[in-house]
């Protein structure tokens, strides 16, 4: 559940996180992404990435209800780890066993979990699978490395049988620690590739809205092959998709050409700087549909381009005066 903590909380919670930041830093383990300074989501599909090509197998990982169910006593038990500073774990246990206001007023107790949204939860978060995963792996795995990002994480694996034993010793660990693997969306992944041989129920994983399967390439002496590869996921795509639908972009004809522009730019650079970080061709089918706005704008502004002959010859010469009006067209062939 999405908590929202009241103004003086959030200020609270904040400068409590970065009292704990400097503490816990130095501790987290290096294969741990999320929430941290000078880490990010690329950072982590880099890493996965690249093992993928060095392991066969990975194991992907879904912790069932994380931020519901998490212990509060070992979430406490983290922090006094780090520090014993009074008013630091007073408050940390107040905010852990506030109860939720719904919007008819009404009060929800709750006996466990950390409500996502408050600024102090990806540091606890962070602490409690830094001592329930990450040094557990270190110490009894470590020859299975592991990227995670707050709580979606994969193992990667030499063997398939290696993959089974250490996803079984994992659900188990899970279980000491209060919380519970998904028991359908964790699953074993062949990383599958051109010299991969042999089948398997699954051979494909998503990671941080990146979706990870074998997909054909070319190499640099125009070679194809079938790497195992990450794109954007479909899951991803969808949702942009649908974000360009709710800004109703062709009904917004009160702006003028370079308006829309410098209100579409932003955001589709964002989308370009992430998906297309690792497989530049998988944000294709996005910026199509990108591109599709401004021209159902345009002939929705201007009455005088409904002819198609008109239009096109319209558009044509837009893009050679203004090659670089659009972000996402220094991408594209067809605009």
């Amino acid at each position: 559940m999405l908590g929202v903590p009241t103004v003086a909380d959030r200020i609270a919670q904040t400068v409590a996180a970065m009292y704990l930041e400097p503490l816990v830093e130095p501790r987290f383990h290096q294969d741990s992404y999320g929430y941290r300074p000078g880490r990010s989501q690329l950072d982590a599909l880099g890493a996965c990435r690249q093992r993928c090509w060095k392991y066969d197998w990975a194991i992907d990982l879904d912790v069932q209800k994380f931020f519901d169910t998490v212990p509060w006593d070992l979430v406490v038990g983290a922090v006094r780890s780090v520090t014993n500073c009074p008013w630091v774990l007073l408050y940390v246990k107040r905010w852990l066993a506030a109860p939720l206001k719904h919007p008819d007023g009404t009060l929800e107790e709750r006996s466990k979990g950390t409500p996502q949204g408050s600024a102090i939860s990806p540091v606890l978060a962070n602490l409690f699978l830094h001592y329930a995963f990450d040094l557990w792996m270190a110490r009894e795995v470590p020859g299975c490395p592991f990227e995670r990002y707050a709580d979606d994480v994969i193992v990667h694996c030499k063997t398939r049988r290696q993959a089974e034993h250490v996803r079984a010793r994992i659900a188990a660990r899970i279980e000491e620690v209060g919380l519970r693997l998904h028991p359908d969306k964790t699953k074993i992944v062949y990383c599958k590739d051109s010299n991969r041989r042999g089948e398997h129920e699954h051979t494909s994983f998503t990671f941080l809205g990146y979706a990870f399967r074998p997909r054909e390439a070319r190499s640099r002496h125009g070679v194809t092959f079938t790497p195992f590869l990450p794109a954007m996921s479909p899951e991803a795509m969808l949702a942009k998709c649908d974000r360009l639908r709710e800004r109703r972009i062709p009904k917004r004809t009160d702006l003028t050409l370079d308006d829309l522009a410098r209100w579409l730019n932003p955001i589709v650079a964002g989308w370009i700087n992430y998906y297309a970080r690792y497989y530049r061709v998988g944000v294709d089918p996005l910026l199509q549909r990108v591109s599709s706005y401004p021209r159902r704008w345009a002939a929705k502004k201007y009455k005088r381009l409904r002819g198609a002959k008109r239009f096109d010859r319209w558009w044509t010469g837009l893009v050679g005066r203004q090659p670089t009006l659009f972000v996402h067209w220094r991408l594209m062939r067809n605009y």
